[in-house]
């Protein structure tokens, strides 16, 4: 067993707490996909621990999940499904690679960007995920219900997603329609996720004070 499969065993020791065991088979069966890219040289730890904690979130609230699922060419970190609704859960840990050092800001506000503008047209909803330790750089004008969002936010938007993602090129009529629901703060040692309104998240960053004030008290 490798430090990778080591981790995901880890974190599914504690995901099992209140899990009933047809709830659990669904978990187990996206840790086996998980382990099985990961063979592939396909996903990365960090990324996969998160997943997993998100995707028990939804199994408990009734949802048949999938991870690193693709969607009409397109790949996505977790596909939801319940009743006639459709989730997608994009993974956000603040990565960036070596050949951004000199950008990383703007090179994440372009990712994030991009991800929320291409994806959030192939579901009924689109989340973002990512830990208590970082702070999305999500631009403003995407914090906006689409009818709010001006002519001149739109094409900025777009030039900011050209400069690092072409193939194909985002459309303005996508960068319109798009549409952040909210965001799932994915606390990995704990195993818990807190779901928050975009507009919270952004007026807040993450930390509540409150919630911090237990934190502290803890340590």
């Amino acid at each position: 067993m490798d430090d990778f499969e080591r981790d995901i065993e880890s974190i599914m020791e504690k995901l099992r707490g209140d899990l009933d065991d047809f709830e659990y088979s669904r978990l187990l069966r996206l840790r086996d996909r998980l382990l099985m890219l990961h063979k592939r040289n396909m996903v990365k730890i960090n990324h996969s621990v998160m997943e997993l904690v998100c995707a028990k979130y939804l199994i408990k609230r009734g949802f048949r999940v999938e991870v690193e699922y693709t969607l009409n060419g397109v790949s996505c970190d977790i596909y939801a499904i319940k009743g006639l609704g459709t989730l997608i859960v994009e993974v956000e840990t603040g990565f960036v690679p070596p050949e951004h050092a000199l950008d990383p800001q703007r090179y994440l506000r372009a990712r994030i960007a991009s991800k929320i503008i291409r994806y959030s047209s192939y579901a009924n909803k689109f989340c973002l995920a990512t830990p208590p330790h970082y702070i999305m750089p999500i631009p403003k004008a995407l914090l906006k219900p689409p009818r709010y969002r001006t002519e001149v936010e739109i094409e900025t938007l777009k030039r900011l997603c050209d400069l690092y993602y072409t193939k194909p090129p985002i459309t303005l009529e996508e960068v319109k329609n798009a549409r952040l629901h909210s965001i799932y703060v994915i606390d990995v040692d704990e195993a818990s996720v807190m779901e928050m309104d975009v507009e919270v998240y952004a007026d807040r960053g993450l930390w509540d004070i409150s919630a911090l004030g237990r934190v502290m008290e803890n340590l």
